[in-house]
């Protein structure tokens, strides 16, 4: 079957999941796709098509023998992908676009080990800024990498192939890296998502470093959705990485996040990058009824020049230690001069620079007191490859202007496409929150990128779906926790805390997950409470003879989040154990005797089996 471009995650695994493809045929779409695009500065190395297509065949061969299985077992189930050649894959070179550097690892990063094992099948390794010390792209001896649609501009770097693999239809989503901004830059050149992610939630093992204590693993893809699978997979605590954490996910917000945007807005005199970043405002504001808020940006650009104009340069330097002296004429001169700048700093420096960081980090913690998410253009303007190539430290560095300060402040950050510029390249916003609010980022990022595509449409495509009906769809319910990875409690709901009732914020505000519908042991009842707003039902256990099986949901939820839960649950209601009809007993909604007497005025609705049941027979007509 022929696949239309772009390659998309979720695409391919419905059409696997139906039949209608195998990954024989996506892995062979996708290497004519590079022959046809016919870009050899993208890649660093290619797996040799033999293997690529062993590796397919040998998921057609587990699909056969486990059926649909298979798709529980490898979520990533024959999605062609690339990661960026300062990340080892076990068996090929490792680069970071210095070949007298190169080495050959046994073994595959953590993240990357992790995406083969989801089922993913690697195409190859992108080119980059050499070390990833640049957001332009044009840093390698490997070439400069054009941009997808307009080849006289850059790209974006460092990770600049990984971004091109993916915009130009080559593979699905790709690794990049992102210290400085190198995991949005590129995204935002390119239309697509760039996923920064928490620091720590994705393991470095096997990642090349740029400044250690600041490089986070990042991905790219066509959407959101797309990212977000990507990420559940590779979010993953690891041992042996001392920077890897388990960062507490924060959960969803009840109503339309505080936005925040820079109260001084900085376009280096580009005024289609202005104009596009007016208008994505305009219609946030317009049709998701986000109100920003200017706040002062001048401590995050403060921030901002602590990374290459102060102590942490020399991070840089001490990543390739003695290399950077042995074989100095292997470093790009822009890269060696950047680099270089480490000389100029002291231990002294160094303390001190992390002093200034500390009381900046105050203002950062402040800021997000009085907002949720600060929204920012990705990049504030787009240069050509020459004007870069002439002028290259400056040019770069107005990249960094909106991205710089995000990891040396521990948020995270998701890059979106939004529309176009009025010259037609690009545009997009970056999304910036605190460590652990990666989830809500991609809730709100779904939203926005949704309401664009919908605005995107013809009038004839759009006519079944507006763009404020679109707002209103429930994105959440896509954007699933992050895998746990603290302590959880499993918790029944019964009633207005099911999915898609008026209560079920509360579960996403406590950061909690869907597990499965089921239903109570046979032994409970079921009433529709009087003067509850909104509507409630009780549940109470009776003996066998009396009760029925009655349909609950089953949540998980952090345990740090179980107590407020519980201190809001109003009475005559109450937490306690519920048992389920596989004979496991978990916490769960529970009902005072008093509230369903015969004088409370309560309905007996045990034989309508649950509440949603009940609800529908009030809208029979």
């Amino acid at each position: 079957m022929p696949i239309s471009s772009p390659l998309k995650v979720r695409s391919l695994l419905s059409a696997y999941a139906a039949k209608r493809l195998t990954p024989t045929e996506a892995v062979a779409s996708a290497l004519a796709r590079i022959a046809e695009i016919d870009r050899p500065e993208v890649w660093i190395l290619r797996v040799p098509a033999a293997d690529v297509e062993a590796r397919a065949h040998a998921l057609e061969a587990l699909y056969e023998e486990q059926g649909s299985a298979v798709f529980e077992r490898m979520p990533l189930f024959g999605v062609p992908f690339a990661v960026k050649d300062n990340i080892d894959v076990a068996g090929l070179p490792t680069t970071a676009a210095c070949e007298p550097f190169s080495y050959t690892p046994d073994t595959s990063a953590f993240a990357v080990q992790r995406l083969i094992d989801a089922g993913a099948i690697l195409i190859g390794k992108t080119n980059l800024d050499q070390f990833a010390t640049g957001l332009v792209g044009t840093r390698s001896p490997y070439g400069a990498v054009r941009n997808t649609e307009y080849p006289e501009r850059v790209s974006g770097g460092s990770s600049s192939g990984s971004a091109v693999a993916v915009a130009a239809g080559c593979v699905a989503f790709s690794l990049g890296t992102d210290t400085a901004g190198s995991g949005r830059v590129p995204a935002g050149f390119n239309g697509l998502v760039g996923l920064k992610p928490s620091l720590g939630l994705v393991s470095k093992r096997g990642v090349v470093p740029a400044c250690r204590s600041l490089d986070t693993i990042s991905v790219f893809a066509h959407d959101v959705d797309d990212a977000w699978r990507v990420f559940n997979e590779i979010a993953c605590f690891d041992p042996l990485d001392g920077y890897s954490r388990k960062v507490p996910g924060l959960g969803l917000l009840r109503s339309a996040p505080r936005i925040g945007v820079p109260d001084h807005l900085e376009f280096y005199g580009d005024a289609a990058a202005n104009q596009a970043f007016s208008a994505a405002l305009d219609t946030l504001s317009t049709h998701l009824h986000l109100a920003p808020t200017p706040i002062d940006f001048q401590p995050l650009k403060q921030v901002s020049a602590l990374l290459y104009d102060g102590p942490w340069v020399a991070e840089r330097r001490a990543a390739l230690g003695s290399f950077f002296e042995t074989h100095h004429e292997a470093v790009h001169p822009v890269v060696a001069t950047v680099i270089g700048k480490a000389d100029r700093y002291s231990a002294a420096d160094a303390f001190n620079g992390q002093y200034a960081l500390a009381d900046l980090k105050r203002h950062a913690e402040q800021l997000f007191e009085t907002i949720d998410i600060l929204i920012v253009p990705t990049t504030p303007t787009h240069p050509l490859i020459a004007d870069v190539q002439a002028n290259p430290v400056e040019l770069n560095s107005q990249l960094g202007y909106y991205t710089n300060f995000v990891n040396l402040l521990d948020l995270c950050a998701l890059a979106v496409p939004c529309r176009r510029r009025q010259d037609g390249l690009p545009a997009g916003v970056t999304l910036i929150a605190p460590s652990g609010a990666d989830r809500r980022l991609a809730e709100l990022g779904a939203r926005i990128q949704a309401l664009f595509v919908t605005e995107a449409r013809s009038a004839s495509e759009a006519s079944a779906t507006t763009v404020t009906e679109k707002k209103t769809a429930p994105a959440a319910n896509a954007i699933a926790p992050l895998p746990f990875q603290e302590q959880t409690i499993a918790l029944a709901v019964v009633g207005a805390h099911l999915r898609g009732q008026p209560l079920n914020w509360q579960l996403q505000e406590a950061g909690a997950r869907f597990v499965m519908a089921t239903q109570t042991a046979a032994d409970y009842t079921l009433y529709a409470l009087a003067n509850t707003q909104p509507p409630k039902p009780g549940l109470v256990r009776v003996t066998d003879q009396q009760g029925a099986p009655i349909a609950v949901e089953v949540w998980e939820m952090p345990l740090r989040s179980f107590g407020k839960f519980v201190a809001d649950v109003p009475a005559p209601l109450g937490i306690g154990s519920v048992q389920l009809a596989n004979g496991l007993t978990v916490k769960g909604f529970i009902c005072e005797p008093s509230a369903v007497n015969d004088s409370s005025g309560a309905a007996d609705i045990t034989s309508f089996g649950g509440w949603l049941a009940y609800l529908d027979s009030l809208n029979v007509n």
